[in-house]
């Protein structure tokens, strides 16, 4: 991050708000490209011959990369302080590889592409994040990480439904319904190169609200505060039970209770719910504090208590679940890291959150499919005893964070 040039600061030509809003917009045009493209990956694998296992595995495998990788963007972004050079890049892998799924026409070319379009993700999120959180130091995090997240799930409202109505219009054909998503990611870029030169130092922000910078000591070392830790695995054992969307429409297409042009229809639906979700738990977040996270591991676990039935009416009930539980996670959750860590270890520790989140995810993506494929009933009380954990975990972070 360059500093401003004869000490001007140049964060003060934007408020705070401002930037928020206008990095949702960001985060707007990119989840109409990536939401898009996720909304169809259980059924375009599975078109491709995938089985359940390959869907939960490759799905999972993306999430992992999306998480894991960040165990080295976010040191990286810290060290560096190009938190906008990294954000960018990400943000480019990730338009570049969605429209190309649509012609690969492989099974090992598009888990390919799935993975990269998440490593796009694992990229750019630590110094975004980090970027983000700066502003919201002024705002208030959990309204200011709710706002953002909320105009990202526009996106990711949007995104499904028009790749609902090109596969309604050409006949379930996956390439045009995957390439028309290449506009939206070239304006992603655009907005972010201005964006960065109206605001090339976001931290300005959160110097006025402390008054200070962060020390050498907490840029370049230190220790990650306890609660960090147990917070982490908190996050990753309620991950752990937490199915992927691919499963979820996975089975509802395989047991034909929606066709492929409903599920991104459904997804944009659960979209809309992650979005009101984030905005309530943001206001009770800045309210309460982290005790309104207990809602997690109680989603997830109603998530495939519901999903997994053969009755319609539950199954979409269930995914609705679903997407109130993204709410949570996408903004949230790392509203709570930003008030445990310092700010010159924030991209280290958004980094390292997400990989212990990663391994989770990939561990849930295998849990969820291959034990979907196995029995239902067993999926259902695992992930359940999971949950359990995952309250008492929740429960010692509070104790450590006093």
């Amino acid at each position: 991050m360059n500093r401003p040039a004869r000490g001007e600061d140049r964060a003060a030509v934007m408020g705070p708000w401002r930037f928020v809003v206008w990095f949702g917009t960001v985060s707007l045009l990119a989840d109409v490209v990536y939401e898009g493209a996720r909304s169809i990956t259980g059924p375009l694998l599975a078109s491709l011959g995938a089985s359940a296992l390959v869907v939960g595995v490759v799905t999972g495998a993306g999430e992992a990369a999306a998480l894991g990788l960040r165990l080295v963007s976010g040191p990286l972004a810290d060290r560096t302080r190009r938190f906008w050079g990294l954000a960018i890049a990400g943000y480019a892998l990730t338009v570049v590889s969605v429209p190309l799924l649509g012609v690969s026409g492989v099974l090992w070319a598009v888990c390919v592409l799935v993975i990269a379009e998440r490593v796009g993700k694992a990229v750019r999120s630590p110094a975004k994040d980090t970027l983000l959180s700066h502003a919201t130091a002024a705002t208030g995090r959990g309204r200011g990480f709710a706002v953002h997240e909320a105009l990202d799930q526009i996106g990711a409202i949007a995104g499904p439904l028009l790749v609902a109505g090109v596969l309604a219009l050409t006949g379930n054909d996956y390439g045009p319904a995957l390439g028309v998503l290449a506009g939206p990611g070239i304006a992603v870029l655009l907005l972010l190169c201005w964006l960065r030169a109206r605001v090339p130092d976001p931290e300005a922000y959160e110097r006025e609200v402390t008054a200070s910078a962060p020390t050498a000591a907490e840029t370049r070392g230190g220790r990650l505060p306890r609660a960090f830790w147990t917070y982490a695995a908190f996050t990753a054992a309620t991950t752990t039970g937490f199915a992927t969307f691919g499963v979820l429409s996975y089975h509802l297409v395989q047991r034909h209770l929606l066709t492929p042009a409903w599920v991104p229809v459904l997804y944009a639906a659960a979209m809309a719910v992650d979005a009101v979700a984030a905005l309530a738990t943001g206001w009770l977040y800045d309210r309460h504090g982290p005790r309104v996270l207990i809602a997690l591991p109680v989603l997830t676990a109603g998530v495939v208590a519901l999903a997994f039935t053969n009755t319609i009416a539950i199954a979409v009930a269930g995914s609705l679940l679903w997407g109130a539980a993204m709410g949570i996670q996408e903004s949230t959750l790392r509203a709570t890291v930003a008030d445990l860590v310092p700010s010159g270890r924030r991209a280290t520790a958004y980094g390292l959150f997400a990989g212990v989140v990663g391994a989770a995810s990939l561990a849930g993506g295998a849990l969820t499919g291959g034990l979907y494929g196995y029995s239902i009933p067993v999926l259902i009380a695992v992930v359940v005893a999971i949950q359990v954990l995952a309250v008492v975990l929740l429960a010692v972070t509070r104790v450590d964070r006093r």
